[in-house]
């Protein structure tokens, strides 16, 4: 009798929380890394070609209180300069970095697609703050001495993408005066605390 006893008591558990699950609060941060490619778009595509940038970022959720993720993003974007604008100026190089650092909001939807694996559509928005530095590099014989030029800005990013929680993909468009683009990163995320 007591080799059943125990068994028994799992299956009545296990049957009363799938009846009435626990609705308790549950936290959590999490560590994110991200790297992808950067399209850029306007003004900022006159001058460079396809970049790439890396991110870390640390996020965090309160269910008691927030329907929502919020998150910090610390990264660095690198542009090259574009053959036609070489060609079209006195420029021998130009070469366009960034540090941004993004504040906001991530919402996870409901789970579209939970057979094999469970696949969330995302979306986020964020206010950020970046230094930028492009270095000014001049053909020989231009009469233009090299120069480093240091801006900050300040600009809103959108994005939307689909989820695993702890891989996903997210495509976001950032705006800046004269410097939008698009970013598509792959993402991967690791729990640092959990409680439920």
């Amino acid at each position: 009798m007591k080799k059943y006893f125990i068994p028994l008591l799992l299956i009545i558990s296990i049957n009363t929380f799938a009846i009435n699950p626990p609705t308790g609060r549950a936290t959590g941060v999490f560590l994110a890394f991200g790297v992808g490619p950067r399209l850029p778009l306007g003004t900022l595509s006159n001058s460079t070609e396809l970049g790439y940038g890396l991110n870390v970022g640390m996020s965090y959720t309160d269910n008691e209180y927030l329907p929502f993720f919020i998150f910090l993003n610390v990264g660095f974007e690198q542009y090259p300069g574009s053959q036609s604008f070489y060609q079209e100026t006195e420029h021998s190089n130009l070469a366009t970095n960034s540090l941004p650092v993004n504040l906001g909001i991530r919402y996870f939807f409901s789970p579209v697609f939970e057979k094999m694996v469970l696949l969330m559509p995302v979306v986020e928005v964020s206010a950020s703050f970046t230094y930028l530095q492009k270095l000014h590099e001049f053909k020989t014989g231009s009469g233009k001495s090299n120069y480093k030029e240091e801006l900050t800005k300040f600009g809103i990013t959108g994005g939307i993408g689909i989820s695993m929680f702890l891989m996903e993909i997210m495509a976001s468009y950032h705006y800046m005066e004269n410097n939008q683009f698009i970013s598509v990163d792959l993402r991967v995320r690791i729990p640092l605390y959990i409680n439920l």
